[in-house]
């Protein structure tokens, strides 16, 4: 199993939490067809902590909780999967899980044949309650043949918060994705110390195992189990194009089954998920200027095709001067850009440099191409 592009789905915890149910999930499985969220990309539907019971059976493996999922994970996956999408769940590399629920240590093998059987498409493994005289890359090797040994494709998602230098060796566990950060909460200042936390790894995502820089919050609005004063809809189209400039998988947060107008354009928007779905999946690098309140970057596209994107973390609103030579392109070659603001439209051809409007927190993405001016 490849996975050529950054996964694409939508995940429970940041809204739901524990607060988790059959219902919920095949209702989400729903909407995320009827509201168009299959036909953008988004495929896995994955279930994260909180899902078992307490206690193991009598042969070792682990239990859905009954009251939440009457008629089993295996009936729930074959519902996910009549709709066309793939269905996800989770467990702990440690000796619990992060709420407290039995984890894989020691179950690898048992846990990842359960997994199949279920009907799975996605793990995602967490890294609480680590055992001290076991390493973190022991711990996801060992999944990882787990996994394979079932002879089922299940993408492996890791997640170790960004610890022990994972982007080193994390490739090497058979992951497909892994956490490069630690949590995000609903707020501006959250993702936005995320993504800037994240520009020297960029170069570690390619295909076959990408930085996942954790959930979306767009459309949460400050409820739910992440919930840390929301952000408003500007806000929100930051949060969702750093996301997309960054090639980090796009793991839905909200509750679908209820999303505003803006929410869904903004998931749904066809020209932010082609820079996140890019096939040649390059690291966008930074250009210029106070990296710390606010941030260009400019990303290689396939098609000889690119993208430049400027976001204002500011408390004001800003005049961000963009110099070409700082891309690469100085002014004696003749050439500059041709660029179109994907939000707005607006086009604009420049050569040795241009500014940028920005008001307080907001974002400009512009498709660009190198012409010969």
């Amino acid at each position: 199993m490849l996975v050529q592009k950054p996964p694409m789905g939508w995940n429970s915890w940041n809204t739901f939490g524990n607060d988790i149910s059959e219902e919920l999930l095949m209702q989400t499985a729903d909407a995320i067809v009827s509201t168009g969220l299959k036909d953008c990309g988004y495929e896995y539907v994955v279930i994260d902590d909180c899902w078992a019971l307490m206690e193991r059976d009598k042969d070792g493996k682990l239990v859905a909780d009954p009251a939440k999922f009457p008629h089993g994970m295996k009936y729930l996956a074959d519902y996910i999967h009549s709709k066309g999408l793939k269905f996800g769940m989770y467990s702990c590399a440690g000796t619990k899980t992060c709420a407290g629920y039995p984890s894989s240590f020691d179950h690898e093998f048992v846990d990842a044949q359960t997994f199949a059987d279920f009907g799975v498409d996605y793990l995602k493994y967490d890294f609480c309650y680590k055992p001290a005289y076991v390493n973190g890359p022991l711990l996801y090797h060992r999944m990882g043949i787990a996994l394979k040994a079932t002879g089922r494709d299940i993408l492996f998602s890791a997640c170790n918060w960004g610890s022990d230098n994972v982007g080193q060796w994390i490739r090497s566990t058979g992951a497909h994705m892994y956490r490069s950060t630690g949590d995000i909460n609903d707020s501006p200042t959250s993702f936005r110390d995320i993504a800037m936390s994240q520009l020297p790894l960029l170069g570690y995502s390619a295909p076959g195992c990408f930085n996942d820089i954790d959930m979306l919050i767009c459309g949460m609005y400050g409820k739910g189990n992440v919930a840390f004063g929301g952000c408003n809809d500007e806000e929100y189209k930051m949060h969702f194009a750093l996301w997309c400039m960054m090639a980090s998988p796009l793991m839905i947060g909200c509750d679908v089954r209820n999303m505003t107008k803006e929410t869904h354009e903004l998931l749904c928007n066809k020209a932010l998920i082609e820079i996140n779905q890019d096939p040649e999946v390059r690291p966008a690098f930074p250009i210029g200027g106070n990296i710390s309140n606010d941030l260009a970057l400019f990303r290689h596209m396939a098609d000889n095709a690119y993208t430049l994107a400027i976001f204002n973390f500011n408390e004001h609103d800003i005049r961000k001067s963009i110099e070409l030579y700082d891309i690469g392109i100085s002014n004696h070659t003749g050439y500059g850009l041709e660029l179109e603001e994907i939000f707005t439209g607006e086009k604009l051809t420049v050569r040795e440099n241009f500014f940028a409007n920005l008001k307080s927190h907001t974002c400009k993405v512009y498709k660009a191409k190198v012409v010969k001016l």
